[in-house]
């Protein structure tokens, strides 16, 4: 099976097998130079990002069992990126570990504890007893899954003033708090997975009494090549999204407690947040007397703040993940094919002389209406010459050339429309129409438009259109990965084409918009179908007025903040179409004079509707269009 498209991380339990398909950028980056690096085991840490961009795959790699199986393996070349990646995170110095980490899934019964009849206090106690018990096992269990310690070597240092909650927790001894955690996680399941949960009066002792190891345990000790090393515990809550608003809520405060030794993340994806938090206001604050920053941490596994930072360390993160992947299919390694980049192609694609001939004919008719002269086609011909010449791009091609021509005749007709042509045979325009990288751009969009010659290929452009979401980046290159496997099998060079690419990637990103079903799907397709038409009517201007084309619609700021201060249904079709990558919010763009907030259409949009995969350009709109159009009715 395509390796590329059973990406979930949490469904290998194989150490090595997860090791060798894993990519320790997202460690490196997101944890290893966050400017607050040195307190994230501290306060409370959010790691928010969409569906598939590497939280469970970030939860795991840290793992105690995992880094020290890494630790352990020095010699392995394979290891060497991620023990860097390691050291820059401070979960291990050299190659002796500082943090013992542990992973809890929380999408299975947490939810339910919500639905028993009891007070949301009480409900918010069973949760965290059950939560912090789980911790302590899976902490023991990651301190001896490589067969190198009992139970009874690991050492624990509590807090000198947390006497009375040492003693709930089982004491000092390893043993005792693991017999401890295993007896309230006994009693507080039953609770929550029974028929008919018990009355309060008949809740068991062990599930009833004080359980808080969180603000006891402060470090574990273990011996490592014969000497004493202390390890700070990190407890990572995977999907907490999946809890109950208010329960979550209930968790975050207290999580926050100042008093915790232990460190505490959580996963989440972007729509268990509210509008204000994904469209990143500044003036909201997470539940009663907790601020960001100061009791809490955020970090988005997608910086709209460093785009361009951002898409080149995708590009790395990609293709070293994508270059892993390619090893497990069979009939690609057997044709030693060890490089995904290698095999997409960037040659330009071939036009055709029939293309060619019907492009010549258009701008020599475009020439005539726009009643060019010879003599001034033959200058602007000179101006694209001189710009091909001195540009470091290679790919542009004669048909390039020439629809750089027919955009640069349109734009200088525009520029000496209302001039008397019966006293100036040719007149001059103010400002001289110059060629530049956004009439490369141009032109390319309309030869896809016009003669659907390939638009997007090669890595970069594979990369730029994941819209910075690894799940979502395998799924389209899976495609590409099916496509290469069927041409080896048939003997052929395990190569794509420009065309083949663009063919491959068009089909499945409308395959992947229309099968889009979270919340409020159906308005965010209809918001992104007037959207996309619009870019599309936009980019096919014979002017370019945008280079190669809109690609957002922003409003004013203002227009934004006024929005964000009602409860229009319209909020929370932004919400989730940000939420799910169908957009992305851009705030406080500056733009001739003025603030916006730009909504990009995402890299998977643009694929289904032929657009430009760069930045900036947009369309401006009223927030009663962008509520028309959700509703089909624009």
């Amino acid at each position: 099976m395509n390796p590329f498209l059973r990406r979930a991380t949490e469904y290998l339990r194989d150490t090595s097998q997860f090791l060798q398909i894993t990519s320790p950028e997202p460690l490196s980056v997101f944890i290893g130079k966050h400017e607050r690096r040195n307190d994230l085991l501290d306060v409370p840490v959010r790691i928010v990002g969409s569906p598939g961009t590497g939280k469970t795959m970030l939860a795991s790699m840290v793992e105690y069992r995992t880094l020290e199986a890494v630790l352990l393996e020095q010699n392995n070349p394979n290891y060497r990126e991620l023990t860097a990646a390691y050291n820059d995170a401070r979960f291990a110095d050299g190659d002796v570990p500082r943090v013992a980490a542990v992973r809890l899934p929380m999408e299975s019964e947490y939810r339910d504890f919500w639905e028993l009849p009891y007070e949301g206090a009480v409900k918010t106690k069973l949760m965290l007893a059950l939560i912090q018990a789980r911790a302590v096992i899976g902490l023991y269990r990651n301190l001896t899954a490589n067969n190198r310690r009992d139970v009874a070597d690991i050492g624990v240092t509590t807090r000198p003033e947390a006497y009375a909650q040492v003693e709930q927790i089982g004491g000092t001894r390893s043993l005792d708090q693991l017999s401890r955690a295993r007896e309230v996680e006994s009693a507080v399941y039953a609770i929550g997975s029974s028929l008919i949960p018990p009355t309060l009066e008949d809740i068991p002792q062990a599930a009833n009494a004080p359980y808080q190891p969180f603000e006891a345990i402060q470090e574990f000790s273990i011996d490592w090549d014969g000497e004493p090393i202390a390890l700070r515990p990190l407890v990572i809550l995977d999907d907490v999204h999946t809890l109950h608003p208010d329960q979550l809520a209930a968790l975050l405060r207290a999580l926050a407690r100042r008093e915790m030794r232990i460190g505490r993340w959580m996963m989440m994806r972007m729509d268990s947040l509210s509008p204000h938090d994904i469209l990143r206001s500044s003036d909201e604050d997470f539940g009663p007397g907790l601020k960001v920053e100061r009791d809490y941490i955020d970090i988005y596994m997608q910086n709209v703040a460093h785009r361009r930072i951002e898409r080149r360390r995708f590009r790395s993160m990609a293709e070293d993940m994508a270059d892993r992947y390619l090893k497990f299919v069979p009939s690609l390694r057997d044709r030693g094919v060890d490089s995904f980049g290698a095999t997409l192609l960037r040659r330009a694609p071939s036009f055709g002389i029939v293309n060619l001939r019907e492009l010549k004919a258009l701008i020599n008719r475009d020439q005539k209406v726009l009643e060019i002269t010879d003599g001034r086609r033959q200058q602007l011909t000179n101006i694209v010459s001189e710009y091909v010449a001195n540009a470091k791009a290679r790919d542009l091609t004669e048909e390039i050339r020439l629809a750089m021509l027919r955009v640069l005749m349109h734009r200088h007709a525009g520029r000496v429309s209302g001039v008397n042509l019966s006293l100036f045979d040719d007149p001059d325009p103010v400002v001289e129409v110059k060629a530049k990288p956004d009439i490369v751009d141009a032109a390319k969009v309309h030869l896809h438009h016009l003669f659907s010659r390939p638009l997007h290929y090669g890595l970069e452009d594979l990369c730029d259109a994941s819209s910075e979401n690894a799940e979502l980046f395998l799924q389209l290159a899976g495609t590409l990965v099916d496509k290469l496997e069927a041409k080896v099998i048939r003997r052929q060079t395990a190569e794509l084409t420009a065309q083949q690419q663009q063919e491959v990637l068009t089909q499945k990103a409308a395959e992947i918009v229309e099968k889009w079903s979270f919340p409020y799907a159906r308005r965010v397709k209809s918001l992104i179908e007037e959207m996309g038409r619009r870019c599309v009517e936009n980019s096919m201007l014979p002017n370019a007025p945008l280079g190669g084309g809109a690609t957002s619609f922003g409003i004013l700021e203002e227009e934004l903040v006024q929005l964000l201060r009602t409860e229009k249904e319209l909020l929370s079709v932004l919400k989730y179409a940000v939420a799910y990558g169908a957009l992305t919010a851009v705030r406080n763009y500056g733009q001739g004079g003025k603030k916006w907030c730009l909504f990009e259409l995402s890299g998977v949009v643009r694929l289904a509707y032929g657009l430009d995969l760069g930045r900036g350009s947009f369309l401006e709109c009223k927030v009663a269009e962008i509520e028309a159009a959700s509703e089909g009715v624009a």
